[in-house]
């Protein structure tokens, strides 16, 4: 997965197509606990979706404008809409990501 480089490669990914951003910390154990799965995930919607990860600690100003406080979450961009979000501090399964995902279309 791509790591988000600056807040202006944000505003343009999410305007453009549809991109589903991860937010993320390295300390994080429930983001590590996704890590293994995430790159199949991916795969699975990677002709409708671009994925970006978001380091929540080099971004947090970010981070507080979207309301992200807690960490591993997910928020989808169309065409420079927010489509869907999937925000909150608790532990995600593979299961309940491709649910989320799979609530967009």
């Amino acid at each position: 997965m791509e790591n988000l480089q600056s807040v202006e490669q944000f505003e343009q990914l999410k305007s453009e197509g549809q991109t589903i951003f991860m937010f993320s910390a390295d300390w994080c154990k429930d983001c590590r606990f996704i890590d293994p799965f995430m790159p199949s995930i991916e795969e699975k919607y990677a002709s409708e979706y671009q994925f970006i990860k978001i380091d929540r600690d080099e971004f947090i100003d970010l981070c507080i404008q979207l309301d992200v406080f807690g960490i591993p979450s997910f928020i989808a961009y169309k065409d420079g809409e927010e489509s869907g979000r999937f925000v909150s501090k608790d532990r995600k399964t593979q299961e309940e990501i491709e649910l989320f995902i799979d609530g967009l279309n």
